[in-house]
């Protein structure tokens, strides 16, 4: 405290006379009494005081802030002051976690219905218009296929004739040629 100038938040709380080496003065200016107040309600002067003189310098303003902040949390909430915050917002992170991994899952299952839609799109298309000449190649390999296919499983079937059915939706610039074989349309192999 200066000559002149009217005593810190706390030594006005307290009533007593401001010294100049008052640990409080550049904390807890007297223009703010609440600021004090507070702490002092919650954690006493003589608490603050020891642990402000246990810091070095440098981290009590820190610590003053970190001090006013858990009064009013304790203030607004007793039983749990700063823990109950901490707590609220840690649920709210996790129900938000388990949100987007739900949208993640929904997202997936509906990209897996979209392909498997184009996939039968694609076959239906291809077996149902014979008036194309690589529809009708395929036709008859599907029908040569089926003529020498005795198990009943259509799983093992596209399994076991799985050259006939090489077909890929995610790629535009793809030919499919009389040999089945994926091209590229700059002449390079892209599967073998």
């Amino acid at each position: 405290m200066g000559v002149g100038s009217s005593p810190c938040a706390s030594c006005k709380l307290l009533r007593r006379r401001c010294a100049k080496d008052c640990i409080f003065a550049p904390y807890f200016p007297s223009d703010d009494p609440h600021k004090f107040a507070i702490v002092h309600k919650v954690f006493g002067a003589s608490n603050v005081s020891k642990m402000l003189q246990e810091l070095p310098v440098h981290q009590r303003s820190d610590a003053v802030n970190s001090l006013v902040y858990e009064a009013n949390a304790r203030t607004r909430d007793p039983v749990y002051g700063c823990v109950g915050a901490i707590t609220y917002l840690q649920n709210q992170v996790s129900q938000l976690q388990m949100q987007l991994a739900m949208a993640k899952a929904e997202i997936l299952c509906i990209q897996v219905q979209q392909d498997q839609q184009q996939q039968a799109a694609f076959l239906a298309n291809t077996t149902n218009n014979i008036n194309n000449p690589f529809n009708m190649l395929l036709h008859e390999d599907v029908i040569n296929a089926c003529d020498h296919h005795d198990d009943d499983d259509d799983k093992s079937f596209l399994l076991q004739n799985n050259n006939l059915f090489n077909f890929s939706t995610s790629s535009n610039n793809v030919m499919y040629h009389d040999s089945f074989k994926k091209e590229s349309m700059y002449g390079h192999d892209m599967v073998s």
